[in-house]
């Protein structure tokens, strides 16, 4: 590690205000970005902890039925608070990581990271989230920008995020042992009007919609509607874990268990 300033402030004017400084990075749970420091693959000079915003916690429904969670909500209180209203989100947070990083990951450092593994990704995307901002609301379809990208701007700071809640949603992840995120997961939402399906894992790109999929069972909501539907493997993560063609393979995999189980 190295020498550096950290400021907590205890408003989001106060954070946003600290991040207008020369080199300074928000710091939320910390998880990816502690990490990252302790390798020295980034180097800022004051990191602005935004864990003593009261306002960027908590979990709430609001005048249209939507479920709003904090930017600064750990995993494990929306595993807690959230099993009420949207039981397949909670199930989701109930699987990230380990109770440590449970207990100091947010959903929105999670989301301001987009890992390409990442679990909440796929929620936002699949729940039509909105994504809340200290400047402005971006839904969760124009909010994911490739690996590790996001619309998100210089010094920006996500405050709340907002989840259309489905008549049922279910994740599967097929959990990659070492690390606990999914080498493949997806998550699938049905709405009155809507189905959807998100990708976790799987893509170099990131999180994705699988259109095909959508299309399938929205003529026949079940396991066989996917029988030999598959995403194309090119652009598929290749490592020491899994092939694109693995990748591609579990994609379909973990979307039938999805639809097997909320059956």
């Amino acid at each position: 590690m190295y020498d550096f300033d950290v400021v907590r402030p205890k408003s989001i004017e106060e954070a946003v205000e600290a991040l207008s400084r020369e080199e300074a990075q928000p710091l939320a749970g910390g998880q990816t970005l502690i990490p990252t420091l302790k390798a020295r693959l980034a180097a800022p000079s004051v990191l602005v902890s935004l864990s003593g915003i009261d306002g960027m916690k908590g979990v709430r429904r609001d005048d249209a039925g939507r479920l709003c969670i904090g930017g600064g909500t750990t995993h494990a209180e929306v595993m807690r608070e959230a099993e009420a209203h949207y039981p397949g989100l909670a199930s989701l947070a109930a699987r990230i990581g380990d109770p440590a990083v449970r207990n100091r990951g947010t959903i929105g450092g999670s989301l301001a990271n987009n890992d390409p593994s990442a679990c909440y990704p796929a929620a936002a995307l699949a729940s039509r989230a909105v994504i809340v901002s200290d400047r402005r609301e971006v839904a969760a379809d124009d909010f994911f920008d490739g690996m590790f990208g996001t619309a998100l701007e210089e010094g920006e700071i996500i405050t709340e995020v907002r989840f259309a809640v489905p008549a049922a949603a279910r994740y599967e992840k097929f959990i990659q042992p070492a690390s606990r995120f999914p080498l493949v997961a997806s998550f699938v939402a049905r709405f009155d009007d809507e189905l959807r399906v998100a990708i976790t894992g799987a893509s170099e790109d990131g999180v994705f919609r699988w259109d095909a999929a959508e299309t399938a069972l929205a003529g026949n909501f079940a396991p066989d509607a996917l029988d030999g539907l598959r995403p194309g493997e090119d652009g598929m993560i290749s490592d020491l874990h899994g092939s694109g063609a693995y990748r591609a393979h579990l994609v379909g995999v973990m979307t039938r268990r999805a639809v097997a189980a909320l059956l």
